[in-house]
């Protein structure tokens, strides 16, 4: 089983990244199935619009609610996310590598991708993750030392992802 995760500083950083990473691997003809995140800024609220794309061709989803220029807390639309997992899981079958765009609150939560990314370790699909600080201590005790921490490198990340064998970097 093969399983990594990055975690980058700044906000967006971790998706772009991963978004970035994904493309590279497409272009090389890897098959893959999860998600990449692409948050739009809006002037008029504190918070951005998150879109997830599902790989590899679709479609793409709205994971935020609009409650308004004056709302806080979570924004997390629950029934996208849902959706986005149950498009995932449909995709798995025959895929090269998952990319799980975040290991965030719901996964935290036992929900969310937890069972996809289950799906593909047992299948032997290399799994890569995207946490952030908010969420470490919570992957990390899901993943046990199964999970390896991944550079801030996308050369390095797509050589982990396009190996075959266990042996990883770090």
């Amino acid at each position: 089983m093969r399983l990594a995760h990055v975690s980058i500083e700044g906000r967006g950083e971790t998706d772009r990244f991963l978004a970035a990473v994904a493309a590279t691997l497409e272009a090389s003809g890897l098959r893959l199935s999860g998600t990449v995140q692409a948050n739009t800024e809006r002037l008029d609220r504190p918070k951005c619009d998150m879109d997830l794309r599902v790989l590899p061709d679709g479609p793409t989803l709205r994971i935020s609610e609009d409650r308004g220029a004056l709302s806080r807390g979570c924004i997390l639309d629950r029934g996208a996310l849902e959706q986005a997992v149950a498009e995932v899981s449909r995709r798995l079958h025959g895929a090269d590598v998952l990319i799980v765009n975040k290991f965030g609150k719901r996964e935290a939560e036992g929900h969310g991708m937890i069972t996809v990314i289950a799906e593909a370790l047992e299948a032997g699909i290399p799994v890569l993750v995207g946490v952030n600080k908010l969420n470490m201590e919570h992957f990390l005790a899901f993943a046990g030392e199964m999970s390896v921490t991944l550079p801030e490198d996308v050369g390095q990340v797509v050589d982990w992802c396009r190996r075959k064998e266990v042996a990883d970097v770090a």
